[in-house]
């Protein structure tokens, strides 16, 4: 794991390269396609375009100088909805090497240093991997529906992780 630095805050091409690793992996996976991957980066842009550090965290794990993993903390609502969990994933490189959890951790960490109460995520039945990394934090699962916020039909679920 010392071939991977975590790196708080935006670097040049990161909006364009998590963008690309949640578009490649969920199209290869789930067969999602360009409304999911331009949500993406159309909501990441808008989160690094409004980013305060006092509320707000952006992590990426950077391999050899590439994005190859990321987390974000959206603090906007913290005081009213929670503090949200976004844009977190891996690349294939970065996949089974204890990253994830590093990310998790660190973005958690931050959450309860900030005072925020409470953190919430929204996902998707059947990621099982991300969804370990979030139970194994102490997320709970508070509501699941069906629906199409990704561009396709999945089983949409929404974790809470209450911070004391």
């Amino acid at each position: 794991m010392s071939d991977v630095e975590i790196v708080r805050g935006y670097i040049p091409g990161s909006i364009g390269r998590v963008a690309e690793l949640h578009g490649v992996y969920y199209h290869e996976h789930w067969g999602f396609g360009l409304f999911f991957e331009a949500k993406v980066a159309t909501g990441l842009s808008e989160f690094l375009g409004r980013y305060d550090e006092n509320r707000d965290g952006f992590w990426i794990a950077l391999m050899e100088g590439r994005v190859e993993g990321s987390i974000a903390i959206d603090g906007i609502h913290a005081d009213t909805e929670g503090a949200q969990l976004r844009w977190f994933i891996m690349s294939d490189a970065l996949r089974g090497r204890g990253i994830g959890n590093r990310l998790i951790n660190i973005a958690m960490d931050f959450c309860e240093n900030k005072g925020h109460e409470r953190v919430y995520l929204w996902t998707f039945d059947d990621l099982n991997a991300a969804r370990h990394l979030y139970e194994k934090r102490g997320f709970k699962l508070v509501e699941q529906q069906r629906g199409t916020q990704w561009g396709s039909k999945v089983n949409e679920q929404r974790f809470e992780l209450w911070l004391e």
